[in-house]
Protein backbone atom coordinates (compact mmCIF):
# COMPACT_ATOMS: atom_id res chain seq x y z
CA UNK A 1 0.00 0.00 0.00
CA UNK A 2 1.72 3.66 -1.39
CA UNK A 3 1.08 6.05 1.30
CA UNK A 4 0.90 9.76 -0.34
CA UNK A 5 3.20 12.15 1.35
CA UNK A 6 2.39 15.35 0.48
CA UNK A 7 2.68 17.63 3.44
CA UNK A 8 3.92 20.97 1.87
CA UNK A 9 3.73 23.70 3.74
CA UNK A 10 2.87 25.85 1.37
CA UNK A 11 -0.10 23.85 0.35
CA UNK A 12 -1.71 25.66 4.08
CA UNK A 13 -3.76 28.53 2.87
CA UNK A 14 -5.67 30.69 5.81
CA UNK A 15 -8.77 32.38 4.72
CA UNK A 16 -9.68 35.69 6.20
CA UNK A 17 -13.41 36.21 7.31
CA UNK A 18 -14.76 39.38 6.58
CA UNK A 19 -15.95 41.85 9.41
CA UNK A 20 -19.50 41.39 10.04
CA UNK A 21 -21.70 43.94 9.28
CA UNK A 22 -19.22 45.89 7.10
CA UNK A 23 -18.40 44.17 3.95
CA UNK A 24 -19.70 46.65 1.81
CA UNK A 25 -17.60 48.90 3.15
CA UNK A 26 -13.94 48.37 2.77
CA UNK A 27 -13.16 51.19 0.84
CA UNK A 28 -13.94 53.46 3.48
CA UNK A 29 -12.48 51.15 6.09
CA UNK A 30 -9.25 51.43 4.66
CA UNK A 31 -9.26 55.08 3.65
CA UNK A 32 -8.34 55.79 7.73
CA UNK A 33 -6.38 52.76 7.89
CA UNK A 34 -4.10 54.27 5.24
CA UNK A 35 -4.31 57.46 6.49
CA UNK A 36 -2.78 56.51 9.94
CA UNK A 37 -0.04 54.52 8.23
CA UNK A 38 0.83 57.62 6.21
CA UNK A 39 0.86 59.94 9.41
CA UNK A 40 2.96 57.57 11.14
CA UNK A 41 5.46 56.70 8.56
CA UNK A 42 5.59 60.65 7.93
CA UNK A 43 6.18 61.49 11.71
CA UNK A 44 8.31 58.42 12.53
CA UNK A 45 10.74 59.66 9.40
CA UNK A 46 10.31 63.16 10.64
CA UNK A 47 11.83 62.11 14.31
CA UNK A 48 14.49 60.25 13.08
CA UNK A 49 15.53 63.07 10.34
CA UNK A 50 15.28 66.10 13.09
CA UNK A 51 18.10 63.47 15.78
CA UNK A 52 20.20 62.73 13.29
CA UNK A 53 22.05 65.76 12.45
CA UNK A 54 21.89 67.25 15.22
CA UNK A 55 24.76 66.37 17.49
CA UNK A 56 22.76 67.84 20.65
CA UNK A 57 20.52 65.67 20.21
CA UNK A 58 22.57 62.75 20.58
CA UNK A 59 21.60 62.08 24.33
CA UNK A 60 20.19 58.70 25.17
CA UNK A 61 16.71 60.02 25.61
CA UNK A 62 16.46 61.23 21.80
CA UNK A 63 18.11 58.26 21.08
CA UNK A 64 15.64 55.98 22.35
CA UNK A 65 13.05 57.67 20.59
CA UNK A 66 14.82 57.24 17.52
CA UNK A 67 15.20 53.84 18.11
CA UNK A 68 11.50 53.53 19.33
CA UNK A 69 10.26 55.57 15.94
CA UNK A 70 12.58 52.92 13.88
CA UNK A 71 10.98 49.82 15.67
CA UNK A 72 7.43 51.38 14.93
CA UNK A 73 8.02 51.77 11.22
CA UNK A 74 8.92 47.99 11.40
CA UNK A 75 5.76 46.95 12.87
CA UNK A 76 3.85 49.25 10.43
CA UNK A 77 5.49 48.26 7.69
CA UNK A 78 4.84 44.57 8.31
CA UNK A 79 1.23 44.70 8.77
CA UNK A 80 -0.01 47.44 6.15
CA UNK A 81 0.55 44.94 2.87
CA UNK A 82 -1.68 42.28 3.92
CA UNK A 83 -4.23 45.16 5.68
CA UNK A 84 -3.98 46.65 2.37
CA UNK A 85 -4.59 43.54 0.16
CA UNK A 86 -7.84 42.43 1.96
CA UNK A 87 -9.50 45.65 2.18
CA UNK A 88 -8.19 47.02 -1.52
CA UNK A 89 -8.05 44.15 -3.49
CA UNK A 90 -10.29 41.71 -1.46
CA UNK A 91 -7.92 38.78 -1.05
CA UNK A 92 -8.86 36.27 1.19
CA UNK A 93 -6.53 33.75 1.11
CA UNK A 94 -3.19 33.99 2.60
CA UNK A 95 -0.41 31.72 2.31
CA UNK A 96 1.36 29.63 5.19
CA UNK A 97 4.21 31.21 4.49
CA UNK A 98 3.29 34.54 4.05
CA UNK A 99 0.91 34.72 7.39
CA UNK A 100 4.05 32.88 9.25
CA UNK A 101 6.63 35.39 8.04
CA UNK A 102 3.95 38.74 8.98
CA UNK A 103 3.91 36.82 12.05
CA UNK A 104 7.52 36.58 12.85
CA UNK A 105 8.35 40.45 11.89
CA UNK A 106 4.93 41.22 13.81
CA UNK A 107 6.40 40.15 16.97
CA UNK A 108 10.13 40.56 16.41
CA UNK A 109 9.29 44.48 16.11
CA UNK A 110 6.90 44.29 19.31
CA UNK A 111 9.38 42.84 21.19
CA UNK A 112 11.86 45.29 20.09
CA UNK A 113 9.51 48.26 21.20
CA UNK A 114 8.76 46.45 24.50
CA UNK A 115 12.70 46.05 24.94
CA UNK A 116 13.48 49.82 24.11
CA UNK A 117 10.10 50.76 26.38
CA UNK A 118 12.52 48.91 29.08
CA UNK A 119 15.44 50.33 28.32
CA UNK A 120 14.05 53.95 28.74
CA UNK A 121 12.31 52.89 31.72
CA UNK A 122 15.98 51.75 32.96
CA UNK A 123 17.51 54.79 31.99
CA UNK A 124 15.35 57.38 33.51
CA UNK A 125 15.61 55.18 37.06
CA UNK A 126 19.11 55.56 36.33
CA UNK A 127 18.76 59.50 36.06
CA UNK A 128 16.57 60.21 39.01
CA UNK A 129 18.69 58.27 41.62
CA UNK A 130 21.71 59.52 40.39
CA UNK A 131 20.15 62.81 41.07
CA UNK A 132 18.91 61.84 44.56
CA UNK A 133 22.29 60.52 46.04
Amino acid sequence: MAVLNNNNASSFIFILMELPGLETSHCWTAIPICSIYVVSLLSNITIMYIVKPVPSLHTPRYLFLSMLSMADLGLSASTLPSMTAVFLLGQREVGAATCFTQLFFIHTFSVIESSVLLAMAFDHHVAIRELLC
